[in-house]
C-alpha cells in the first residue's frame, strides 16, 4: 500500500524522532533498520503533511527548525500514547501481543536468552520476538529511543525517572589469573602487581566501574591490553599474558578456558554490579515484573548454581533478588 504524502503516519513520526535524536539520516536509518532513502522519503512526506520544514537536512549534524522543535515535543506525546495503547491492548490478553522488542546484555546471550525466549514463545503464540544484544549503555540508549520495549542489562548508577527497574541478579567481581601462577596462601595482591593487568574496555560501563574501584583503592595498575571480549581476555590470561577482573557471568560465558585459569577472591574491597529488567515507566503494566520473575529461575539454574559449584567462594557475592 502506498502511503498518501498528505497524511501524518505513526511510522513517519518514529522516523522523524529517530532523525532528530541521532542528528543524522544514516544513523537514524541504522537505528530503524531502514535505508537512508526510505528515511528521507518519510521525512519529506511528514513535512508535506504538516506544511512546514522540520529539519535542516543540509546542516551537519542536521538540526531541528523552530517548527521541528514544536513537532518534537508533540511527537514525544504521540509515541508515548501509541506505546501505552499497544501495551494496554496486549496486556488485556497476552495472546494478542504481536511484537515484542527485547534487549539483552551480551553476557546472557548464549545460555540465558534462548531459554527465556523459548519460555515466552510458549505463552505468546503468534508473537514476533525482536532481540537485540549489546553493551548495557547501548541498550539503555535504545530503550530511551523507544526502539526496545524491555531491556535486561547492568544498572548504570541511579535510575532515570522515566524508567521502572526490577533487579534480578547481583554479582561480585573476581580475579582471573593464569593457572598455578598465584599462590592463594600468600599475599595475592602483591603477586598480582607483578603481572600486567588485562583491562576490560573502559568504553563500557563495566570497565569504568572496575577502573573507578581501583582508583578508590589507590591502585595504579598499568595495562597493555584493553579489550571488550571476555573470550579474548581469558585467552590471554590462560596463555600467561596477565590477569584480569571479571564477573561470574563473564566466566560462565567463556567456560572453555576453565582449565587454563584460576579464579580467586578479589583482594580488595568487594565490588558488585546489578543486572536488572528495565522498561519505560507506566507503559507495559506488570509485564516487566513478570519477565523478571521468569528470568530468575533461569539465572539460578544456568549461572548461579554452576558458578558456585565451580568456585564456592562466589556464593558470598552472587545472589538473586
Amino acid at each position: 500500500m502506498v502511503e498518501s504524502p498528505g497524511r501524518i503516519t505513526l511510522w513517519g513520526i518514529e522516523v522523524f524522532m529517530a532523525a532528530a535524536d541521532e542528528r543524522s539520516i544514516s544513523a537514524a536509518a541504522r537505528r530503524l533498520g531502514a535505508s537512508p532513502s526510505a528515511v528521507s522519503q518519510q521525512l519529506t512526506n511528514l513535512e508535506g503533511a504538516v506544511g512546514a520544514t522540520l529539519l535542516q537536512r543540509n546542516a551537519r549534524p542536521i538540526r531541528l527548525t523552530p517548527a521541528g522543535e514544536i513537532m518534537h515535543r508533540r511527537a514525544q506525546v504521540i509515541l508515548n500514547e501509541a506505546a501505552q495503547a499497544r501495551a494496554e491492548l496486549a496486556m488485556s490478553h497476552l495472546s494478542t501481543l504481536t511484537r515484542f522488542r527485547l534487549g539483552m546484555i551480551e553476557d546472557l546471550e548464549a545460555d540465558v536468552t534462548p531459554q527465556l525466549l523459548t519460555h515466552m514463545a510458549g505463552e505468546l503464540k503468534g508473537c514476533q520476538f525482536l532481540l537485540e544484544t549489546g553493551a548495557s549503555h547501548h541498550l539503555y540508549d535504545q530503550l530511551d529511543a523507544r526502539s526496545l520495549d524491555i531491556i535486561v542489562a547492568a544498572e548504570l548508577g541511579g535510575a532515570a525517572d522515566w524508567t521502572e527497574v526490577h533487579p534480578v541478579l547481583r554479582e561480585g567481581f573476581a580475579v582471573v589469573a593464569p593457572r598455578g601462577v598465584i599462590k592463594p596462601d600468600r599475599d595475592v595482591l602483591r603477586q598480582l602487581k607483578r603481572l600486567p593487568l588485562i583491562q576490560y574496555t573502559q568504553r563500557h560501563y563495566m570497565g569504568r566501574l572496575i577502573s573507578s574501584h581501583l582508583a578508590r583503592e589507590n591502585l595504579s595498575l598499568p595495562h597493555r591490553f584493553e579489550l571488550d571480549s571476555y573470550h579474548s581476555i581469558l585467552a590471554l590470561v590462560g596463555q600467561g599474558t596477565g590477569w584480569s577482573i571479571l564477573t561470574p557471568l563473564a566466566l560462565m560465558r567463556a567456560r572453555r578456558f576453565a582449565d587454563q585459569i584460576d579464579v580467586l577472591e578479589l583482594p580488595l574491597a568487594p565490588l558488585t554490579r546489578t543486572i536488572s529488567v528495565t522498561a519505560r515507566k507506566g507503559i507495559l503494566q506488570d509485564m516487566p515484573e513478570t519477565l523478571a520473575a521468569k528470568l530468575k529461575p533461569i539465572l539460578q539454574e544456568t549461572i548461579v548454581d554452576p558458578a558456585i559449584r565451580q568456585h564456592p567462594f562466589l556464593a558470598k557475592g552472587i545472589t538473586l533478588f
